[in-house]
C-alpha cells in the first residue's frame, strides 16, 4: 500500500462498508496497511462486525455511521474524521438497487438510488479533496456496475447513477492528477454475494458471462487495492471491469 509522503500510513473511508463487496474492500485495505473508517448506515452492526474481524487479524479499523445522502451529516462525520488527520483513500462503494421499468418507476425510486450512488459520492469526497490536495496524495475509487456500460432493464435509475460516476470521476481526474491524487471507477459485473445469489442460478451466470461463473467479493477487493497503492500511480481516469468478459 503507498504511504503519504511523510511515510505515514493511510488512512482510508470506505463508504457501504458493511456490505458483501465493502467488506471484502475494507478487509483487503486493512490488509495493505490502511487504517480503514467502515462506513454503514442502516447496518452499523454489520460494519461493526467487519472492524471486530479486521482487528482480530491484526489490523486497524473504525466504525463510522451516517446518511450520505444528507449533506450536512456526512460533512460534519467527515469534519470529525479530519480533525485526526487526512483521509489518503476514498473508496465510494454505496449504492441500493429499487428496480423497476422506467414507464413503471416512481419518482422517489428514481431519486432514492441516484441520492446514494450519484449525490453521495459528491457529499463525501468534496470536503476530501483539499485536505488530500495539501498532502500531495489521495486515492479515490469509485464503485460501479456493468449495469452502467451495457445498460439493465430495470435499472435505468441504477445504471444512470452509476454511469455518471464515470464522468465524474474522469473530470476529478483532470482536475486533481497534479496534485498526486488519482480518481478511478470499478465496475464488477456478476459478483457472488446476496444480491446475486438471489438474482441468478448457476445456469443464468453461465448464459451471462463468457468465464462461465460469478466473479467474487475479493477479486473486486483486489483490484482496487491495487488502484490504491503506489504501484497504480499513473493509472488516473480509468473505467475498470471486472465481468468475466461480458463487455
Amino acid at each position: 500500500m503507498a504511504q503519504t509522503p511523510e511515510n505515514k500510513p493511510v488512512r482510508a473511508l470506505v463508504t457501504g462498508g458493511s456490505g458483501d463487496i465493502g467488506a471484502a474492500i475494507c478487509r483487503e485495505l486493512a490488509a495493505q496497511g490502511c487504517a480503514v473508517h467502515v462506513h454503514a448506515h442502516a447496518n452499523a452492526q454489520r460494519a461493526d462486525a467487519v472492524v471486530a474481524a479486521i482487528r482480530a487479524a491484526g489490523g486497524e479499523a473504525h466504525t463510522i455511521a451516517f446518511d450520505l445522502t444528507d449533506a450536512a451529516a456526512t460533512r460534519a462525520a467527515i469534519a470529525a474524521l479530519l480533525e485526526s488527520g487526512p483521509i489518503g483513500v476514498l473508496v465510494h462503494n454505496a449504492g441500493i438497487h429499487d428496480d423497476a421499468p422506467l414507464a413503471g418507476m416512481r419518482e422517489e425510486q428514481w431519486h432514492r438510488v441516484i441520492d446514494v450512488s450519484l449525490h453521495g459520492f459528491f457529499h463525501a469526497v468534496q470536503p476530501l479533496l483539499l485536505p488530500m490536495a495539501r498532502m500531495r496524495f489521495g486515492r479515490i475509487v469509485c464503485v460501479s456496475s456493468v449495469a452502467a456500460v451495457l445498460g439493465n432493464r430495470g435499472q435505468a435509475n441504477y445504471a444512470a447513477a452509476k454511469s455518471a460516476l464515470h464522468g465524474a470521476a474522469k473530470s476529478l481526474a483532470r482536475e486533481m492528477a497534479s496534485r498526486g491524487i488519482t480518481v478511478n471507477v470499478v465496475a464488477p459485473g456478476v459478483i457472488a454475494g446476496a444480491l446475486s445469489d438471489a438474482a441468478f442460478d448457476a445456469e443464468q451466470i453461465r448464459a451471462l458471462v463468457p468465464a462461465g461463473r460469478a466473479g467474487t467479493a475479493q477479486e473486486v477487493a483486489a483490484l482496487i487495492a491495487f488502484l490504491c497503492s503506489g504501484a497504480a500511480a499513473y493509472i488516473n481516469g480509468q473505467v475498470i471491469g471486472i465481468n468475466g468478459g461480458m463487455g
